[in-house]
This record gives C-alpha cells, sequence and structure tokens, in this order.
C-alpha cells in the first residue's frame, strides 16, 4: 500500500485581507496539494491579521501578532507541528531581514521578490542563505511558465542559430496617475524609498523584464546605457525605463519598462533573434510560442499536456491539454512545486532546482543599481558586476 506523502507546512507573513499578492501565493501553493498552511503574521493590523486566519481555517493561537513572534513560536513547537517553509509577502524592506531571522531558526524560505532594498543588503543574505543550508526562493512568477522555458530550450538547441538580439519589454498603466496620491496603499510604499528600495518601476517590473531576457537568452547582461524617467510630478521614484544592454556573448538588447503606458494591463512580451531566426512570447497569450525562420513560414507553438515537439521541461510544467489556458496562478504554482519536490528530496545546499534563488536575486539588485548609476552618471555604459561569492563561515 503506497503511503501518503506528508503536506509540507507553510507559514506567511503578510497577505493579510485586501493584499492581492498573499491570496495569489495561497491559490499557487494550493494548487498541487503539497502544502498545508499552519500559521500565520499576515497584518500589522490585529483585526485584519485575525479575520485573515480566521478566514483560512487558523486556530487563533498560530496568528502570531509579527513575524518575530511568529519565529519564536514556530521553533518551540515539537518538530511534527511547526511550520517547515516560511512564505514572505510583505513590502520590500522586510524581505531580507524577516528571510535571514527564518533561515537562521532553521526554516526554508519562498519570498517575493526583489530580495532586498539594496545590494548591500543581498549580499549579507547570500551569505546567511549558504551557511544556512536552507532553500531560498524568489517568486519571479514569469519564470514559471512553460513557453518561457520552451523558449529557452530551443535558443540552447540552436534553433534560432547564434542569438543576436533581445528585446523585452513590461509596460503597465495603474500609475498613469497619482493613485498613491488617492489612497492606493501599494502604490503609496512602492513611492517610498524606504520601504520599495531606489528603484520605483525599474524595481518592481523592471527586475521581472531583466530576470526574464538572461534565462531565455542563456546568457548574462554584462552592461547596460539606462534612462529613467518620473512623469507623475508627485512621486519620488521612476515609474518610466529604457536602456541598451549588452550581453555576455555578443547579442545586443533593449529593455523597456513603464508603468504611465495609459491602458495598458500586463503585456510582458520578449522577442530574441539569432541569425537563422527568431522567437517571441507574450505574457498575456502564455500558451502560445512563436517561432519565426529566416527560410520557413511562421509557426506558432501551443502548450498542453502529450505535445511531442515541446522539450521536458516544459512539457513537465503543464497540467492540462492544449486549448485549455494555464497562467500566472499555474505559473507560480510550477515554483511551489519544484520548491517542495526540494525539499522533499533534501537537497543538498540552498538551491531548489527549477527555482529563482539568491543569485537571481543579486543579479536583479545588481541590474537595479546599476541602471540607476548609469542614469545618474556621464558614462555611455555602466558595467553589471554582481559581488563574488564569499567563503562560507562555518565549519
Amino acid at each position: 500500500m503506497d503511503v501518503p506523502v506528508a503536506k509540507i507546512r507553510i507559514g506567511f507573513v503578510g497577505g493579510g485581507e485586501g493584499a492581492f499578492i498573499g491570496q495569489a501565493h495561497r491559490q499557487a501553493a494550493g494548487l498541487d496539494g503539497h502544502f498545508e498552511l499552519v500559521c500565520g503574521a499576515f497584518s500589522r493590523d490585529t483585526r485584519n491579521n485575525q479575520s485573515t486566519g480566521a478566514a483560512l481555517g487558523l486556530q487563533s493561537s498560530r496568528c502570531y501578532s509579527d513575524w518575530q513572534q511568529m519565529l519564536d513560536a514556530e521553533c518551540a513547537l515539537p518538530a511534527e507541528q511547526r511550520m517547515e517553509l516560511l512564505i514572505i509577502v510583505t513590502p520590500n524592506h522586510l524581505h531580507a531581514p524577516i528571510a535571514a531571522q527564518a533561515l537562521q531558526a532553521g526554516f526554508h524560505v519562498f519570498s517575493e521578490k526583489p530580495a532586498a532594498l539594496n545590494l548591500a543588503e543581498v549580499v549579507a543574505l547570500r551569505t546567511v542563505v549558504q551557511d544556512r543550508k536552507r532553500l531560498y526562493g524568489l517568486a519571479h512568477t514569469y519564470l514559471g511558465y512553460p513557453m518561457v522555458w520552451q523558449a529557452r530550450q530551443m535558443v540552447r538547441d540552436g534553433a534560432i542559430g547564434t542569438l543576436r538580439k533581445v528585446i523585452v519589454e513590461y509596460p503597465q498603466g495603474w500609475l498613469s496617475e497619482d493613485v498613491a496620491g488617492q489612497g492606493n496603499k501599494q502604490a503609496g510604499w512602492r513611492d517610498r524609498p524606504e520601504h520599495s528600495g531606489l528603484g520605483g518601476c525599474i524595481g518592481d517590473i523592471g527586475t521581472h523584464a531583466f530576470s526574464l531576457a538572461e534565462f531565455v537568452a542563456d546568457q548574462q547582461v554584462t552592461q547596460l546605457c539606462a534612462m529613467l524617467n518620473t512623469h507623475v510630478a508627485t512621486r519620488q521614484l521612476d515609474d518610466d525605463a529604457a536602456m541598451l544592454l549588452r550581453m555576455a556573448d555578443g547579442a545586443s538588447g533593449v529593455l523597456i519598462a513603464s508603468q504611465v503606458c495609459a491602458g495598458e494591463e500586463n503585456p510582458l512580451k520578449i522577442r530574441v533573434y539569432g541569425d537563422k531566426g527568431g522567437l517571441e512570447w507574450r505574457q498575456e497569450e502564455p500558451s502560445s510560442l512563436i517561432h519565426r525562420s529566416l527560410d520557413q513560414p511562421m509557426r506558432v507553438l501551443r502548450s498542453g499536456v502529450g505535445q511531442p515537439w515541446l522539450c521536458e521541461a516544459a512539457t513537465q510544467r503543464m497540467r492540462l491539454p492544449a486549448g485549455h489556458p494555464e497562467g500566472y496562478l499555474e505559473a507560480m504554482a510550477n515554483l511551489y512545486g519544484d520548491f517542495a519536490t526540494a525539499i522533499r528530496s533534501n537537497v543538498a545546499g540552498h538551491e531548489a532546482p527549477g527555482v529563482p534563488g539568491i543569485d537571481v536575486g543579486l543579479r536583479g539588485m545588481a541590474f537595479i543599481e546599476a541602471a540607476i548609476a548609469n542614469h545618474r552618471g556621464d558614462t555611455k555604459w555602466t558595467d553589471l558586476v554582481c559581488p563574488p561569492r564569499t567563503r562560507s563561515t562555518q565549519p
């Protein structure tokens, strides 16, 4: 008789009632049945915190007033009862301190991006991640889409020849007006450097475009030339960005990220071109991957279980036959699924295969700081360099 696989016990910091991303994480984590929610510190507002926990079926004793109390109390519980994985869905300034303490307490961590407020914080967090030998993942959700993996594999296989051009764009329109001044809390904290970091649009969605470009191109950005703008006068941080990129193996690139493109929803898009053809993927139609050839008609590859022309990495991230759309929650669920597999397999080290980790977080923060430095300076090109790994402080 098969022995049932125990669910992995999870806890949340943030994600109280009214917070979109926390609800998205809970739905994604529950999609494939790997996890059981056992505790949370959902909100600093006591009523919100308790009502969120009650709505989720938690005992009031495990709805904690803050994250420090939660870590202390969970550590004191028997091993078979305490949470195993902490999910962080707070504003940016809390990501690194919560993650560091949770890792030090022996918990795995899955965090909303960015990993921290600045590069120095990410470097310090990387040391903790390396030393504690616990898994750490970042919610770069768009890297969970099956056809993104298909595109990457086709680049690796030479389906478009030698890569020459990368064009990635992420326009949104929700900040076209001063919605923070109208009381929108999500817009409000994103425009405060002490809560969001030095980057506004470039940190919020520019990092998604950047990580997608490096992932699909399968090579790193080495230099950039950036222009940042703030179009709404009351805003402190950038709401619009455009830049040129130089890639490690010689390809050139263009990255556009903006939150003041009035009328746009969430049309993240990437195009990559080689000397034999090109690929195009759009987040708003994620089941399709366009393949253009130099000397053949264009074709559209479609996602779906059992499609023999798709690579294994793409196929294993699909749940439904072709024509049954899978989207954002399923992409995030793929990250959670890979994280669950790594936990159950007792993967050595701190990286869950298939899940963006601390190194992706480090590159994302280096990207933000390089873009800001280039925009503010007089140099045409700024190197994108990540601090090297340090030797572990553990024996």
